[in-house]
């Protein structure tokens, strides 16, 4: 430690512990008590001595005797056990428990003890570099019409099939509806005489929809369906007013989706191109920029996919809630953000709170393994963090004085924190850097390999900003690593697929 008169003694325990025993010399002791009676001297009134003059018999009568010796012991040990955590190298994974203590005594050294659970040093099955597959650069045939039948759908039109045509899963019709509660009164929000509507498109219980499948034009058919838990939107507002809902529903013409026909002519009146190959070339331009801006993260994403899959062992619970925690905070400030209620994005999603929590949960175990993997990549290739890069990373964050700011998370012990994200960091920028990538044109038979342009070595672990007493933190994880913040939703993330930071 920085102190030469403090000792630390480290031992490792079952279950990913370990104790540290810290023991301060005498000549500390003694000084740390002589300047706390100074402190209490001029903090506190005492009758018949001016501030700062009375001697130490009139305090220990005054506040007690041993007020003086807990403030030191308190003191010493929440100031010491940081800066032990740090210069032992250990990486928490929770809060720390204190064996118990006597108070500090004057002319005698002394130790406190406490045990922590620390990240767990797992091995990879391999570290040869990972095989991942990539979209091939720039946009293919199928890459435009995929595009292109994406635009028609946004201007389809509907058309009446013949009376013969039956209700199908996906079908489009218009319906007339009468809806009763458990009571027998008319619901007049479901009641209608003529309404379009889709099934599959989960507005209803999927029972509603099964109960329309098989029907004709002008056909009716009546029946009860329960009040769900998790009522669909469409229900949402009955929930807890009845306790089944009867339906009486006639289709009044089963329809059929049209979707234009992509001429030069639509293309120049609808969409305002010249023609269809003009538009071609500009969407094949617009997935080309698309496709290069997102390669390195869906490279990054991928690689880490490929490396958690070789990690042999489990992420501990621990790891796992704190991923879950931060997920969850991340989501739910992305939705206050977007003026969004957390049961209307359910309802978009087709989700119930189960099903979300369960994703979550998936994504948390994911990432807890992503980072451990990155872990034992580093220390296999000696990727670690030097002073200099987490000085670097202080003053990236736009810290005035950096040096004064990495003392005080030293001091606050998250100093690890921003050594695990710097190594974190190498780590992922040496799996991409290595990565073997097999380039795959969307739909194509045969894939062939080639390799893919590498990823530069250079790229340093971003900073986050955090306010504390008007500095700038920096990053606490790595920053390479998958956050919610920047998705739509938490789900959970599949190689190849854009995940979030």
């Amino acid at each position: 430690m920085e102190d030469s008169y403090v000792e630390t003694k480290v031992e490792a325990l079952q279950d990913n512990r370990t104790k540290v025993t810290v023991t301060v010399d005498a000549k500390d002791i003694d000084a740390r008590i002589k300047k706390t009676y100074k402190d209490f001297a001029h903090k506190y009134n005492f009758p018949g001595f001016r501030k700062g003059k009375a001697p130490r018999p009139i305090i220990d009568n005054a506040l007690g005797k041993d007020a003086v010796l807990a403030t030191v012991t308190d003191d010493l040990v929440n100031g010491s056990y940081p800066l032990a955590i740090d210069d032992c190298g250990l990486y928490p994974v929770s809060k720390p428990e204190f064996d118990e203590t006597d108070l500090v005594e004057g002319g005698k050294p002394f130790s406190f003890s406490f045990t922590v659970a620390v990240k767990p040093e797992l091995e990879l099955s391999g570290y040869d570099p990972v095989e991942i597959k990539l979209p091939a650069e720039g946009a293919s045939d199928k890459d435009v019409d995929d595009q292109i039948d994406a635009l028609r759908e946004h201007y389809y039109s509907f058309e009446d099939c013949s009376a013969a045509t039956k209700v199908k899963a996906d079908s489009h019709i218009d319906l007339a509806m009468k809806a009763t509660d458990d009571k027998g009164e008319e619901i007049p929000s479901l009641t209608t005489e003529n309404r379009p509507y889709s099934l599959g498109g989960n507005l209803f219980p999927s029972e509603f929809d099964e109960q329309l499948v098989g029907l004709k034009k002008g056909q009716t058919t009546t029946f009860s369906i329960d009040m769900p838990d998790d009522p669909p939107i469409m229900l949402a507002a009955l929930s807890g007013k009845t306790s089944k809902i009867d339906f009486e529903v006639e289709v009044k013409v089963v329809k059929k989706k049209i979707l234009p026909e992509v001429t030069d002519e639509w293309v120049k009146e609808t969409i305002g191109f010249d023609d269809v190959a003009s538009m071609r070339s500009t969407i094949a331009d617009s997935i080309a920029q698309q496709k290069s801006a997102m390669m390195p993260r869906i490279k990054e994403n991928a690689v880490l996919v490929a490396v958690a899959e070789r990690l042999e062992g489990e992420a501990p619970e621990s790891m796992r809630e704190e991923a879950e925690s931060t997920l969850i905070q991340d989501f739910f400030q992305q939705l206050q953000s977007q003026n969004m209620s957390f049961d209307l994005y359910l309802a978009q999603q087709g989700m119930t709170p189960d099903q979300f929590k369960e994703d979550v949960k998936l994504q948390a175990a994911d990432i807890a393994a992503q980072d451990l993997a990155l872990d034992a990549w580093a220390r296999h290739f000696g990727l670690e963090a030097t002073e200099e890069d987490v000085l670097a990373e202080f003053a990236k964050s736009g810290a005035e004085k950096p040096e004064a700011l990495k003392a005080e998370w030293r001091e606050n012990g998250q100093l690890h924190l921003v050594r695990q994200g710097v190594s974190r960091t190498k780590a992922v920028m040496d799996l991409m850097e290595k990565a073997v990538v097999t380039e795959v044109e969307p739909g194509a038979q045969d894939e062939k390999k080639k390799p893919a342009k590498k990823a530069s070595s250079k790229k340093a672990a971003k900073a986050d900003e955090a306010q504390d007493n008007g500095d700038k933190k920096p990053a606490a994880k790595k920053a390479s690593s998958k956050k919610a913040t920047e998705k739509k939703q938490p789900e959970k993330q599949e190689e190849g697929s854009e995940a979030a930071e």
